[in-house]
C-alpha cells in the first residue's frame, strides 16, 4: 500500500500539483478546510485519515518529537527545510517515498528531505 500525504498550509503549490500529475495521493490543509490551524490538530487530522504530514514548518517537527517522547501515536511526517530542498527534488523524493513506503512503516517517524 502507498503513502498518502497531508500538505500543512506552508507547503508551496507547485509541490502538490507534481504530485498529483505523478499520481500521488495528495489533500492539503486549505482543501481540507483546515488552514491556519494549530500543528497538534493538523497531526491529528493528518492520523486520523491515515496520511503522512508533509511539512516546511519546524513547530511540526516539535510536535512530532513530543509525540514520540510522550508515546502518542501519530501517522508519520516527512519534514524539509525549504532553502535546503528545491522543489523538484521534494517532488522526486516525496513520489518515491509514495511508491515504496509502508504506512505501518512511516507511523510515529520523521523522515527529512532531501533522501
Amino acid at each position: 500500500m502507498a503513502l498518502i500525504f497531508y500538505m500543512d498550509e506552508h507547503v508551496p503549490q507547485p509541490i502538490t500539483v507534481g504530485l498529483r500529475i505523478r499520481g500521488v495521493d495528495v489533500l492539503t490543509a486549505q482543501e481540507d478546510g483546515r488552514s491556519e490551524t494549530d500543528d497538534a490538530l493538523l497531526l491529528d487530522r493528518a492520523t486520523e485519515l491515515g496520511r503522512v504530514m508533509f511539512s516546511f514548518d519546524a513547530d511540526m517537527l516539535r510536535e512530532a518529537a513530543r509525540r514520540q517522547n510522550e508515546g502518542v501515536a501519530f501517522a508519520g511526517v516527512v519534514f524539509a527545510h525549504p532553502v535546503r530542498i528545491s522543489i523538484g527534488e521534494c517532488i522526486n523524493d516525496l513520489s518515491l517515498l509514495a511508491r515504496l513506503g509502508e504506512p505501518l512503516e512511516a507511523q510515529n517517524q520523521v523522515v527529512y528531505l532531501p533522501l
